[in-house]
């Protein structure tokens, strides 16, 4: 059996490894804590604590922590991405610099935030390095640009990681504006296994109406099978350009209406959010997929437009709250708060929404899985009390 090292875990990655029965097939070794769970980090010590573990692969499943694991990856001679790809990829304004050298069809304008607007309002702004969809805005006015602001803890910790990986960490501070751009939005997800590019597929994303939080996630896409093949083409050529291989990454497009599909972001990891929907509907886990790539094997994925439905539906509310108490734990249902805290003290939320809970279903048809999903949704026991106006 081989070792694999999972640095960083979150529950979610536990959850789907234990799903995909993989340790039946590797010893499996989840080391240190999430990070989002905490205050303070210093990687130097954490990278040090792993030098006694045996590791034939390593991965991380979000941007810093697969950071880490290339690190340890370069360090021991393993397959993985290098570092130097991954920040490519996560350094939002050096990432759209090597798009446009080889997809400038598929890449909108943009340009490092200054003192300045660098072109006319309205544009987007989002942090050089973020996450999510954290502390990105539509800027409208001059004084919207009074509101930006970086994630301090964030930044200052993935400035730690990127410094060991040789970068300048002051490079990762700072705002990128970009075109406003308006559309349906799909994430491609796919690996590179010796400089080739393989999709797993395309998924659609849904959102609260009138704002920019996601509602649901559909797989597989109600995209045409030549607009897909589209943004495989895109991807075939960013990621070489990237300098990414031997790993998982997804790609978040926007579908506009009239020209090519742009792209939004890409990333250099899994979209764990999605590892149940295609188990479901392939009976094979990207995890597994992973697994294998951390061990330098080629995942040979049979790609092809799965029969059904599934959906990832994410419950949240749009007033911060106090939690008093949450659902019991249960299959297909991933809760993201804790009684005794407000909702803003804790979880992953955007600009205007707090998430509570992500839930899975399935479906024949794509009416009848966000149907199961809005039933089970409404069905969830959270008890909130508001929120003291402030």
């Amino acid at each position: 059996m081989r070792d694999i090292l999972v640095l960083c875990p979150q529950e979610r990655d536990i959850t789907a490894i234990r799903s995909a029965n993989l340790g039946d097939r590797y010893r499996v070794h989840f080391e240190g804590s999430d990070l989002d769970q905490l205050d303070d980090f210093d990687p130097v010590p954490f990278l040090a604590s792993l030098d006694g573990i045996a590791a034939d692969g390593v991965i991380g499943t979000k941007d810093q922590s697969a950071l880490l694991a290339s690190l340890v990856a370069r360090e021991r001679g393993l397959p993985s991405p290098t570092p130097e790809a991954l920040i490519a990829c996560q350094h939002k304004l050096r990432s759209r610099e090597r798009q446009r050298a080889v997809a400038p069809e598929a890449t909108p304008e943009f340009a490092l935030l200054g003192e300045q607007p660098p072109f006319d309002f309205p544009f987007f702004a989002k942090p050089v390095v973020g996450r999510l969809s954290q502390n990105a805005y539509r800027i409208d006015d001059a004084g919207d640009l009074l509101s930006l602001h970086e994630m301090d803890s964030y930044t200052t910790r993935y400035a730690r990681i990127a410094a060991l990986a040789g970068a300048d960490p002051d490079a990762v501070h700072g705002f990128i504006a970009e075109q406003l751009l308006s559309g349906d939005e799909v994430t491609l997800e796919g690996y590179v296994h010796g400089g080739r590019v393989t999709t797993i597929g395309v998924t659609d994303s849904v959102k609260y109406p009138g704002t920019f939080s996601f509602h649901r996630f559909e797989y597989p896409s109600s995209l045409s099978e030549s607009c897909q093949d589209e943004l495989a083409d895109v991807a075939s050529r960013v990621l070489p350009a990237l300098g990414f291989d031997d790993g998982f990454f997804n790609v978040e497009f926007f579908i506009t209406q009239k020209g090519p599909a742009q792209i939004i972001e890409v990333n250099g990891r899994i979209a764990s959010q999605f590892a149940p929907l295609v188990q479901g509907l392939h009976g094979r886990s990207t995890y597994d997929a992973l697994f294998e790539l951390a061990s330098g094997e080629d995942p040979k994925w049979e790609t092809g437009i799965p029969d059904g439905v599934a959906v990832s539906y994410v419950v949240r509310v749009f007033e911060d709250a106090f939690v008093e108490a949450v659902p019991d734990p249960e299959e297909g249902l991933e809760l993201l708060v804790r009684p005794g805290l407000f909702l803003s003290e804790q979880g992953l939320n955007d600009a205007v929404s707090y998430r509570l809970a992500i839930l899975y279903g399935f479906g024949e048809t794509r009416e009848e899985a966000v149907e199961t999903c809005r039933a089970r949704a409404a069905a969830l026991s959270f008890r909130l009390a508001p929120a003291p106006v402030r």
